[in-house]
């Protein structure tokens, strides 16, 4: 790639946002003017008959010498580190997760209907203390070890994740917000990025997909459900933390609009509207360095 990019020294490059497009994006960089491509909006290459990389590469090349190229964000340094702690240690929830279902599961198959939590250390407990035919007990036992074996593994990483999110400004500022934790703060900031390469507030909330859909025909306009685009993780958390500063913070300011919604609509649409007025507070405070202090709210 180096030598690729030294070949071509001056030139332009433009290349698709693929999983591995950080490594050829930064050393393709060091001598060209790189583009990259947002995948998902390259309609023309998606709907060719023939679709291989050599045509792929010739219709990438058409579309930056019309300056037509869609382009997608990089983040920077910063947000990738960010990104790849939030988004392992979702991994790393995620497998938890998929053992203890796996142990529920087994016991469900032996008609054990009692109620047991294997991701606390009581449950674990009296979970090794039942006896099942083997091979199960044998099973069992490692869903336990690598059940605990993750846990042990989350909370180093939440270790990290916490000291990540001290060390930044913005992170530091989100966490002023009720209900928002440093693993929230570190996601919120990691998934939206540079918050300057927004236009708007409207635009984070497009962005995370917490816009309601509008459908107009005639003289009618029809508002739909949220659009759920983009990350569905920001998504739940912001609704997570909307709940907490409701419920739990008694947050003020998002207090008072939750309960005017929710006299006139449910519960569920409320939370969500009070999240996406959590995101566009989020916009504000970020875009002007600020900490949270909406009206009738000391900070």
């Amino acid at each position: 790639l180096d030598d690729l990019a030294q070949r071509y020294a001056g030139a332009q490059a433009v290349l698709e946002a693929t999983s591995n497009y950080y490594h050829i994006h930064d050393t393709l960089s060091e001598h060209l003017d790189v583009t990259v491509a947002h995948p998902k909006k390259i309609n023309q290459i998606a709907d060719t008959d023939k679709k291989t990389d050599r045509v792929d590469a010739k219709e990438l090349a058409r579309m930056l010498r019309l300056n037509s190229v869609p382009e997608s964000y990089v983040p920077t340094e910063e947000v990738r580190e960010a990104r790849a702690l939030v988004r392992g240690r979702q991994t790393l929830v995620e497998n938890r997760t998929k053992y203890a279902n796996k142990v529920h599961g087994l016991l469900s198959d032996h008609g054990i209907t009692e109620d047991v939590k294997p991701l606390t250390v009581e449950g674990r407990e009296s979970l090794r203390g039942l006896s099942i035919p083997t091979p199960f007990d044998t099973l069992l036992e490692s869903y336990l070890d690598l059940i605990e074996s993750l846990t042990e593994e989350i909370q180093k990483l939440d270790e990290t994740i916490e000291e990540r999110a001290g060390s930044l400004k913005e992170t530091q500022l989100l966490m002023t917000i009720p209900g928002v934790s440093y693993y929230t703060a570190l996601t919120i900031y990691a998934e939206l990025g540079g918050i300057d390469r927004f236009d708007g507030d409207k635009e984070v909330v497009s962005y995370v997909g917490l816009n309601p859909v509008i459908r107009e025909s005639g003289d009618s306009r029809i508002e739909g459900g949220i659009s759920k685009r983009g990350s569905g993780r920001v998504r739940w958390l912001l609704v997570q933390a909307a709940n907490t500063a409701v419920h739990t913070s008694n947050d003020e300011y998002l207090s008072r609009f939750y309960d005017r919604l929710a006299s006139r609509k449910n519960s569920q649409k409320a939370i969500v509207a009070a999240a996406r007025k959590m995101l566009v507070s989020i916009y504000h405070m970020l875009d002007r360095r600020e900490a949270y202090d909406p009206p009738g709210v000391t900070a």
